[in-house]
């Protein structure tokens, strides 16, 4: 009688053979499936019909930026570069999109690097040629070879096709007839004059 009941006795956490490779060969099958999704996911092979839209630019307007007011200088800021803020007094923008004047109540922020990279840093107000008030800013580069910045610095007429002179835009407004500005990623392209930029202003559409 006691020897039968000993045999009855099952161990604690004992496993039926059959279910345990069940279980193994579940859990295998998961590490699987997940480690093709995470390839698949590193190696973009997510198949789909369409290719990301090309962008097309419509010009929106020349800006005329008028720059007759003193600079400042602030000197050196640590390893960063040299600080510069140059007034915006004025100016005009016309074109198929934009028309109007430049406000006298902005400037541009600049950061000068040791190697002569201007980073520009613009924020000033537009007043259209319908009364609206709108506010721009536009951030970028310019650069070239050392001779022709030197000339450009110089406010000497260069060709703008030997220097890099590139910013995007944005824009701001509270009017109901330009709302679409609030929504518009502009590029421009520009060139320096003595007391002026220009850039024209494109669309990214």
């Amino acid at each position: 009688m006691d020897s039968q009941f000993k045999w009855s006795i099952r161990i604690p956490g004992a496993l039926n053979p059959m279910k345990k490779e069940i279980r193994v060969a579940l859990i295998l099958c998961c590490v699987i499936v997940l480690s093709a999704l995470d390839v698949a996911a590193q190696n973009g092979t997510e198949k789909t019909p369409f290719e990301p839209p090309k962008p097309s630019l419509e010009f929106m307007a020349r800006f005329e930026v008028t720059l007759d007011a003193p600079v400042l200088e602030l000197g050196q800021i640590e390893s960063v570069g040299k600080r510069r803020i140059i007034p915006i007094t004025g100016g005009k923008f016309t074109g198929p999109r934009l028309n109007g004047t430049i406000l006298n109540n902005g400037a541009d922020w600049q950061m000068v690097s040791a190697d002569g990279l201007a980073y520009l840093d613009t924020r000033y107000a537009l007043k259209t040629s319908d009364g609206e008030l709108i506010y721009i800013q536009t951030r970028g580069f310019r650069y070239g070879p050392a001779d022709v910045m030197a000339e450009v610095a110089k406010g000497n007429p260069v060709d703008p096709n030997k220097y890099y002179f590139r910013v995007y835009i944005q824009f701001e407004t509270g009017s109901a007839e330009y709302q679409w500005l609030n929504r518009a990623i502009g590029i421009g392209a520009g060139m320096r004059l003595r007391n002026a930029v220009i850039y024209d202003a494109y669309l990214v559409k």
